[in-house]
């Protein structure tokens, strides 16, 4: 199945919750809104894929060398002591990528992030350096 067209968007809910990092060649590069992880979403632009198991085999291919990428850049730019990577889904159906930085003591350690404590807004400048650091090392 194709789902390669110019009528892609970001789910609004996505759009609501991150902040824009760039364009990688499959994927947006998003920053969760929550300060409370080093949280980055990619999301491939292809319309309609839900689920990983949508996207043709080359574009599943690219998924995981960018997921890599983000990973590795997250790991370097937040030193970090664990990636938690996943593909959920059940609250926004677009398929999207989480890769979060976890520390221990962080305030959900060692249990998952979601619904641990309330979102906390990032600290404007705190945000921009991290966006640009992540820039940096994703190459955009």
């Amino acid at each position: 199945m194709s789902l390669q067209s110019p009528t892609w968007s970001l789910h609004p809910q996505l759009e609501t919750d991150t902040v824009m990092v760039g364009d990688l060649p499959l994927s947006r590069l998003l920053v969760s809104n929550d300060a409370n992880y080093p949280w980055l979403v990619l999301v491939p632009r292809r319309p309609g894929a839900s689920e990983i198991i949508d996207l043709e085999e080359a574009d599943r291919a690219r998924l995981m060398i960018e997921i890599t990428m983000a990973s590795r850049s997250l790991k370097a730019v937040t030193s970090c002591d664990k990636l938690n990577v996943a593909a959920i889904g059940n609250m926004v159906p677009q398929l999207h990528v989480h890769v979060i930085a976890r520390r221990r003591g962080d305030p959900a350690w060692p249990k998952p992030v979601w619904g641990a404590v309330p979102p906390r807004d990032h600290e404007p400048t705190a945000l921009a350096n991290f966006i640009a650091d992540l820039r940096r090392a994703v190459g955009l």
